[in-house]
């Protein structure tokens, strides 16, 4: 096996993150990737096994741990008992929102290339992923506290659907837009607020 040449790995990434952002995953060029980090396409080949590869090894560490962090939120909520559930969901849910907020900021190029560059990747259904998760548990939710059995007609897991789509997509709008961390914060935390008493509103609790 030929030896791999130091730093190579590395300006391999550097500049695939560059050709990603400015040209999203189906119009990036290996051949440009390659030349900028002066190396040849079939170094990136051998390192990457191919396009999407290369771009999985950008994207995918924060996508992980993003993922796994927020199902880790769902299942700490999920160990109180119903009465804390009942009463916390909104709080809990608002300051645990920040944390993950903290979370893509501080990989805040890997959530750009996620978010606006991932089409035709298995990356692509990032926040779709995300919206199953946050259905899943809430209902979950309703069931264990009996929320459920309080809502109107008016509420059905469509509506609900596009309630929480809505929000995701609102959030990752601040990553979309080049917004500060403090403006970001600031803008999710006001729309938690405003989906959190829609939800109640319609729940008629």
């Amino acid at each position: 096996m030929a030896k791999q040449i130091e730093g190579v790995y590395e300006r391999i990434l550097e500049c695939a993150k560059k050709e990603f952002l400015e040209k999203g995953y189906s119009d990036a060029s290996l051949r440009t990737i390659a030349a900028e980090a002066d190396t040849s396409t079939n170094s990136i080949y051998v390192r990457f096994q191919d396009k999407e590869g290369l771009f999985a090894a950008i994207v995918e560490p924060a996508a992980a741990a993003f993922k796994e962090q927020f199902c880790k939120v769902q299942e700490t909520f999920h160990a109180f008992d119903p009465e804390t559930q009942r009463q916390e969901v909104g709080k809990y849910s608002a300051d645990e929102m920040l944390k993950l907020v903290d979370y893509m900021y501080d990989h805040f190029d890997a959530f750009r290339l996620l978010l606006d560059a991932s089409y035709g990747t298995k990356f692509q259904h990032f926040v779709d992923e995300l919206v199953s998760i946050e259905e899943a548990y809430t209902w979950k939710w309703m069931e264990v506290t009996g929320v459920g059995s309080e809502f109107s007609d008016t509420m059905t897991r469509e509506l609900y659907h596009m309630m929480v789509t809505a929000y995701y997509e609102g959030v990752f709008e601040t990553v979309r837009h080049g917004m500060s961390r403090e403006n970001a914060k600031k803008y999710i935390s006001l729309m938690g607020k405003y989906h959190h008493a829609g939800f109640m509103a319609i729940a008629e609790m």
